[in-house]
């Protein structure tokens, strides 16, 4: 096993701030270790599956990502109407952003998961926590606070996924 430590920047969250500015802050540190836990590996890396029978790969974790921002932005916050299915999912493979990436585009795939998150950052800009998004969640109004705490959850579960994946990939533990 190497303990490397990657290119990507990554800042870590202040320890003293106002709360939109720390879980803003927190958000983006665990945006970053999901890109840090892709970086400089191959397509057929990226793809390489967990274990049987888990579907789990990096690319789907980041496919799965691209979708969660997506579906809390752009959907419960913003209001937006959307194809409730998403970008890859299909009635045989309703998980398709983690089972369908053996043909999958990790560049394109990549492309999408930063374009949902330039999104959700350009979304909640001057937003006070307390607003309610213009999109409901199961009936719930649901406020930007609670999107950013859930977002932030998401991440931290995924990313000790990612972690594990990446150790399994090429040994490399670390931050």
């Amino acid at each position: 096993m190497t303990n490397t430590r990657p290119a990507t920047a990554r800042t870590s969250p202040p320890f003293a701030a106002d709360e939109a500015t720390m879980l803003g802050a927190w958000l983006d540190f665990h945006r970053a270790t999901l890109a840090l836990k892709c970086e400089g590996l191959g397509a057929e890396q990226l793809r390489e599956r967990a274990c049987p029978p888990s579907s789990l790969s990096l690319l789907g974790l980041v496919r799965h990502m691209a979708e969660v921002e997506r579906h809390w932005f752009r959907q419960v916050l913003a209001g937006q109407e959307l194809d409730p299915s998403g970008r890859y999912w299909t009635e045989e493979f309703p998980d398709g952003d983690f089972d369908l990436v053996d043909g999958a585009d990790p560049v394109a795939d990549t492309a999408v998961w930063q374009a949902e998150v330039a999104f959700a950052r350009s979304a909640v800009e001057g937003l006070p926590l307390d607003t309610v998004g213009a999109g409901r969640w199961r009936g719930n109004e649901v406020t930007l606070r609670w999107i950013l705490v859930h977002m932030i959850e998401e991440y931290a579960r995924h990313n000790g996924h990612a972690d594990l994946l990446r150790e399994r990939i090429d040994g490399s533990t670390g931050e």
